[in-house]
């Protein structure tokens, strides 16, 4: 459920069973509350960015789903094959399903297309948000445990190398990848049980939009519209409202945060004290020299040099993909958690004027692992370059005459398993 539909989710609570006025798109009657938290500043700019919010969110998803396609063929590869860009393509899977289900919400939400309300609020229309939110939150939630999966395999492997092959083969990478896309649908029931498609009869007028009081049959006609509302669960015991905010802002953001965080400072700490056992190391075999290639370098220069800066390189790599999700995650649980506690006041006034803004952090952070990839990884660019690079420029290219050049695509064809970020 994204936060825009959690909102529309609590307006309907609010607003009572089905025949109630309005059509569950507008907080006109929750309004009323005092504005006691954010101000009218955050109400302005809610009306503001909720004009270009569809577009955004539509380009968003075209760009992330394109990206996270790119990601899964070349993570994929047999060259690529490794536990850590395993956890990656189940992360790009997850990814890019949330951005092929955002799309049509994204783009029913442009206003620039004017759909009238009777176009609008269809039975069709109310099956796919009742699947889209169901179905968008478990994909993210899935997105969210694998990136803290990603997380615990790579403190492993840099605080615990001896044990890392043994703790964190592919066999047990592959169960902990299933596992989250098992387990992860039904923390999603108790928003399943919230929702039910109703239906009412309402009289518009002849442009399929604007109400006309329940009188006027002369001048517009009866329509038949269909919303997501509460189930009958909800109404008989509202307190289910606030177990559905718990569940969303404690399970899926905070307990996932507060892991990563902590997770991210140990890998933090422990990639600081290699590096100063390392110095200590290379200290003590000062003065140990040797002659390659005409070149006198340190003794323990070549591979070891290459394999340390090779682990380097990938951990920096996945603490940016860490940090990325940390920062569009945590404060989305913060508040929905600050909603669960202070309830509608908090609600109405902060987090649903916020509700569009997190969504598309959410889907930013669901389609730039594509670029950070790019920026970060030599591997991922040479085997992605090798995949979708013209054949025809082959011929222009210069072919690699040193040893150093040919080093890492010589390891490619031997059948050795990689990491992503490999030099």
């Amino acid at each position: 459920m994204s936060s825009t539909e959690l909102g529309e989710f609590a307006i309907n609570v609010t607003e009572g069973p089905p025949g109630a006025a309005g059509d569950g798109s507008n907080v006109s009657g929750a309004t009323t509350v005092h504005l006691m938290y954010c101000g009218k500043a955050l109400d302005d700019f809610h009306t503001s960015y909720a004009r270009v919010h569809g577009l955004v969110c539509l380009l968003v998803c075209v760009f992330g789903s394109i990206a996270n396609t790119l990601n899964i063929v070349v993570l994929t590869r047999r060259e690529m094959r490794s536990p850590t860009n395993a956890i990656l393509t189940g992360l790009a899977i997850a990814d890019l399903l949330v951005m092929l289900d955002y799309m049509p919400y994204a783009l029913n939400t442009i206003p620039y297309l004017r759909l009238s309300r009777e176009e609008r609020l269809t039975y069709g229309w109310a099956w796919y948000i009742m699947f889209h939110s169901i179905f968008a939150q478990i994909c993210h939630t899935i997105s969210i445990w694998l990136t803290v999966t990603l997380a615990i395999w790579r403190y492993i492997a840099v605080a615990y190398p001896q044990r890392n092959r043994q703790w964190c083969d592919m066999s047990k990478t592959l169960a902990a990848i299933f596992s989250s896309y098992a387990v992860c649908p039904f923390l999603a029931v108790p928003i399943y049980l919230s929702f039910s498609i109703q239906s009412r009869v309402v009289v518009l007028a002849g442009d399929g939009n604007t109400p006309l009081p329940p009188d006027a049959h002369a001048a517009g006609r009866n329509v038949t519209l269909y919303q997501l509302g509460t189930s009958q669960l909800v109404r008989d015991n509202p307190a289910l409202l606030n177990v559905n905010f718990w569940i969303y802002s404690v399970v899926f953001k905070l307990i996932p945060c507060i892991a990563l965080t902590i997770l991210s400072l140990r890998l933090i700490g422990a990639l600081l004290e290699a590096k100063q056992r390392r110095s200590q190391l290379t200290g003590t075999a000062t003065g140990l020299k040797q002659i390659v290639d005409g070149r006198v370098v340190d003794a323990k220069g070549g591979k070891q040099t290459d394999k340390e800066r090779q682990t380097d390189r990938t951990t920096r790599m996945l603490l940016a993909v860490l940090l990325l999700f940390l920062i569009t995650e945590f404060p989305q649980g913060i508040l929905g958690l600050l909603s669960a506690v202070l309830e509608q006041p908090f609600f109405f006034n902060c987090y649903l004027k916020l509700g569009d803004v997190m969504d598309v952090l959410a889907l930013v952070n669901s389609a730039i692992n594509f670029i950070l990839y790019c920026s970060m990884s030599r591997q991922f660019r040479s085997t992605f370059s090798d995949l979708f690079r013209p054949r025809l420029l082959d011929r222009w290219m210069a072919v690699p005459q040193t040893e150093d050049e040919q080093g890492g695509r010589g390891r490619h064809q031997d059948g050795a398993t990689t990491q992503i970020t490999q030099i």
